[in-house]
């Protein structure tokens, strides 16, 4: 079996071991990344691989586990002139989160825990329990009342444990990484397990092959917990170190309005949250994340990028979720706040950018006022 890479803190630089259950740093309980430093593949040599995101074996620090649904490789369509979406919403689970999902569901394989958990307002839960259902593995997710019922539906169809929790998402957080410092649990965080942000991060390595070798000049990504922003940030990095691209494209943030603390602490140049709002009410509920253990690393992302945040209305959204159907494409509010960013508030000029549309709009409806 391939070795694992050990994980580190990046706050304090506390290293833990590969094989170890622990979540977070013993020592400031901050989320860890990971001792990986990957060359990819030049872009000739991808031709005739296996049609997902395992094509990319020389970046992944796992090698193609057996729960592999065939994630990856989703289509680039025109949405203007300028602008494209990549299709993440045509997923096994149907959100972008299986990219990461199945990265943590083999992680767990490897090291046979007794349960996994994870916690969610949705998307993750419901591609964690996919990919441990896949994987044999018992599996219960924490989700905030008030969660979707489609989304709850799905979590539960693919045998796992549902545990809904009085209050906000934060809450659910709680609960959960409660329960992962019980002996024998793994927890399969979306936000503090640094092999989710290397499933991730197939989507940029996607995007590039599909560009034939290049990047549009801009990414905009929406950012809750930051998990597709990260994992891009690393594909980015292993292209450019590599010598496959020869220029960085700029990261440009999406939050909703109503719960944007990272947009807040960019406008103010802080490099860290300046507060904790509350949170309120919004269609975005997948970014509607008050308080990002990754608060630190994304801004710094965005801003060594050049890049930019914006947030959109609640009426943005919904146009832009109505303007995507009109399109043929039918998203999640959640995955359409791109959209309302890029064609409303983020000036392009002339230049190119890809949109991500993460979710169906199946899990959620239309965006109704």
């Amino acid at each position: 079996m391939t070795a694992l890479p050990d994980r580190y803190c990046s706050a304090d630089g506390t290293r833990v071991p590969a094989a170890s259950l622990d979540w977070c740093c013993p020592l400031c309980r901050g989320p860890l990344d990971l001792d990986y430093a990957p060359t990819p593949a030049p872009l000739k040599s991808l031709t005739g691989r296996t049609g997902s995101l395992w094509r990319y074996a020389e970046c992944l620090p796992l090698p193609t586990p057996d729960c592999t649904l065939g994630e990856g490789r989703t289509p680039v369509v025109p949405l203007s002139d300028s602008i494209s979406a990549k299709l993440d919403f045509l997923m096994p689970t149907l959100s972008f989160k299986d990219r990461g999902a199945v990265m943590l569901a083999a992680l767990a394989a490897r090291l046979r825990p007794e349960r996994v958990i994870a916690d969610s307002s949705g998307n993750a839960g419901t591609a964690i329990a996919a990919y441990c259902a896949r994987a044999r593995l018992p599996c219960s997710v924490y989700v905030p009342e008030g969660t979707s019922p489609k989304k709850l539906e799905q979590i539960g169809a693919h045998g796992a444990r549902l545990e809904i929790v009085p209050g906000d998402r934060e809450a659910t957080a709680r609960a959960a990484r409660e329960a992962a410092d019980e002996p024998g649990v793994f927890y399969a965080s979306h936000v503090y397990n640094p092999y989710f942000l290397h499933g991730t991060k197939t989507y940029v390595h996607e995007l590039w092959e599909d560009l034939g070798g290049r990047l549009p000049d801009v990414l905009v990504v929406p950012v809750g917990n930051g998990t597709l922003l990260l994992g891009a940030a690393l594909a980015v990095r292993e292209l450019h170190g590599a010598g496959l691209i020869d220029r960085r494209p700029a990261l440009h943030a999406v939050q909703a309005a109503a719960v944007s603390p990272l947009a807040d602490a960019w406008r103010a140049g802080a490099d860290d949250l300046l507060s904790i709002p509350p949170q309120a009410p919004t269609f975005a509920e997948g970014i509607a994340i008050p308080n990002p253990p990754r608060a630190r690393q994304i801004l710094r992302a965005v801003r060594e990028s050049g890049g930019a945040f914006h947030t959109v209305t609640e009426d943005q959204i919904r146009h832009a979720q109505l303007d995507l159907a009109s399109q043929g494409l039918y998203v999640e509010s959640t995955g359409v706040a791109c959209w309302a960013a890029a064609r409303e508030t983020i000036p392009l000029e002339g230049r190119t950018a890809v949109v991500p549309l993460c979710g169906a709009g199946l899990k959620t409806g239309l965006a109704s006022a």
